[in-house]
């Protein structure tokens, strides 16, 4: 596989995903909406909502379908050149829409780069499965199963297995959706197109994450340090190159915490356009993946405490999360019951397929537990978020045996599993916050927001440990939660840290960057034959020089005082 060729199917995903958002907020900002955070907000609801309607459309006839994705490319075009006829939007807006633009675009070229750094372009969802973590199971490959099979059947017959005995109606069907949009532009046997499509849309947290960011009013470095740790971690590598329908939304949630944590809240829980905003990502990204409630809860556990909105705004809310979630549940009820099983397993710990329904499987399973049974498992999550004693065992025995592949596995499979381990050198960023707490008044604004991601983090923690059931089949390792809650885990390191010990955390997050990419760059289960490609690196390379440059450069700091 050239470079360039590979570059040239990242280009043409990266232009088909993002044409509807851009198209959208310059369409918003045309009508008079001026907030950067709130038009990054709407880029993002729509590119998902319309990427749902492509399922939808295709699920009606092919033919519908295929109308659907010319008319989303060339409608979106037509949009966009149209919202800009004219000049009703400023310069200076679109140098703020064009930044976090560019710096998606820039994340998802180094995580593809970086990715097939060491080949397997020619079988990118194995490839994907080891590049960055041990051998994950066939779970980036269940979306583009579903967009087959609705694909060549539509709405006619019943749809097979999954995989083992999970049904199309058991994974929620955005990113699906995503990948019957964008069918008839690019597709391939070897699903290259679908994988760098998955590296793109599990990207959009970068989007997110700057739109948070931006209504925080958090300053430009420690804005540029929280991207780039992030960009770097762990969790941002493997499940951004690994396109299991996980990361984006929790994109989509940190677009929603954009609107309802920051000092945003104040105008937007008075205008019921915001209420069918906050509504439509929370909505999508439940449609992305059910786990997301885990990061839904303390967001409205937050709004709440900042200021109710009306009973208006509630109804709008509700009346528009109803109308993107009521199609999917009847699809899970009528066409392909019963639909439930993530369900089951993550609040009654059943994994295995029955006829029960979910009301009934939990009050069995909590009945067999009993009171004490509970307890213990609520405390076995807790426990299993932190696991820091067997995690201090491990590594010792690890490193004590001096094998370098060995510890850096040993790393990424604790990364992947426990949340608090996961969290590396920032996890000691709160004692930071308690020994800083005098200086808190140097970055006041950074000192709020990062209060405000702890009691995110801290209400989703303790939320997530009640909510799901608890046994060795519902545990609460990372994957089985919202991506959204280390994701605010690493950005709560970054600004807690920057608000109290600001050129110390430059320093500190500086090293936590370059130890991460120690851990996660090198290939240590390449596919037989390959090598490394000098090209890759220069590539990865480069863009994620662009991507620092970017943040840091000029145009930054003219941005950051335009904002």
């Amino acid at each position: 596989m050239e470079q360039a060729e590979l570059l040239g199917l990242l280009a043409l995903h990266l232009v088909l995903t993002g044409l509807p958002g851009v198209a959208a907020a310059l369409f918003a900002a045309r009508m008079g909406v001026r907030q950067v955070p709130v038009l990054l907000a709407i880029a993002l609801a729509a590119t998902c909502a319309l990427g749902l309607l492509g399922f939808w459309a295709y699920f009606a006839d092919r033919v519908v379908g295929e109308a659907f994705s010319y008319f989303l490319a060339f409608g979106g075009a037509l949009l966009a050149g149209w919202s800009l006829y004219g000049g009703h939007v400023d310069r200076g807006l679109l140098r703020q829409l064009g930044v976090p633009l560019a710096l998606w675009a820039l994340g998802s070229a180094f995580l593809v780069f970086l990715g097939f750094a060491h080949g397997g372009a020619d079988a990118p969802l194995l490839t994907s499965s080891i590049r960055f973590s041990h051998g994950l199971p066939g779970d980036n490959g269940v979306p583009v199963l579903a967009a087959e099979w609705i694909f060549e059947h539509g709405h006619h017959g019943n749809p097979p297995e999954q995989g083992g005995d999970w049904q199309l109606s058991d994974r929620p069907p955005l990113q699906a959706g995503f990948a019957l949009a964008q069918r008839p532009f690019g597709w391939d046997f070897e699903l290259l197109n679908y994988q760098l499509l998955g590296v793109v849309l599990q990207q959009l947290w970068i989007v997110g994450l700057w739109a948070l960011l931006l209504a925080a009013k958090v300053g430009r470095v420690t804005r540029a340090l929280a991207m780039v740790t992030v960009l770097v971690s762990g969790l941002a590598l493997l499940n951004g190159f690994f396109v299991w329908p996980k990361l984006l939304p929790a994109g989509l949630l940190l677009a929603a915490a954009a609107l309802v944590a920051t000092p945003l809240w104040l105008d937007l829980r008075r205008n019921l356009w915001a209420a069918a905003l906050v509504a439509a990502l929370c909505a999508l990204a439940l449609l992305g993946h059910g786990a997301s409630i885990f990061g839904i809860v303390p967001l409205v556990a937050v709004a709440a405490y900042r200021g109710l909105p009306s009973w208006r705004w509630l109804g709008v809310g509700l009346a528009v999360g109803i109308a993107f979630m009521a199609p999917w549940s009847a699809y899970q009820k009528w066409e392909d019951p019963p639909g439930n099983r993530l369900v089951k397993w993550t609040l009654a710990g059943v994994a295995e397929v029955d006829d029960r329904g979910v009301a009934e499987t939990i009050l069995d399973s909590y009945g067999e537990a009993g009171v004490h049974g509970t307890y213990v498992n609520k405390k076995q999550n807790f426990i299993t978020m932190t696991n820091f004693e067997a995690v201090g065992t491990t590594m010792r025995d690890v490193i004590n045996r001096g094998e370098p592949d060995e510890i850096v596995r040993t790393i990424r499979g604790i990364s992947f599993f426990h949340l608090f381990p996961s969290l590396g050198l920032l996890l000691l960023t709160p004692f930071a916050m308690v020994a800083g707490w005098r200086y808190r008044r140097l970055n006041p604004a950074e000192w709020s927001f990062a209060l405000t991601c702890l009691a995110i983090f801290g209400i989703g923690v303790v939320g997530w440990a009640l909510i799901c059931f608890g046994n060795i089949a519902a545990a609460t390792v990372i994957h089985f939660g919202s991506y959204f809650l280390p994701l605010i885990g690493l950005v709560l390191g970054v600004v807690g840290l920057r608000a109290v010990f600001p050129r110390f955390g430059l320093f500190y997050l500086g090293l936590s960057a370059v130890l991460s990419l120690a851990v996660y760059a090198p290939a240590l289960d390449p596919p037989a034959g390959s090598s490394y490609s000098p090209l890759a690196i220069v590539l990865a390379v480069a863009a994620l020089a662009g991507f620092v440059a970017l943040l840091l450069g000029r145009g930054s700091r003219r941005l950051a005082q335009e904002t």
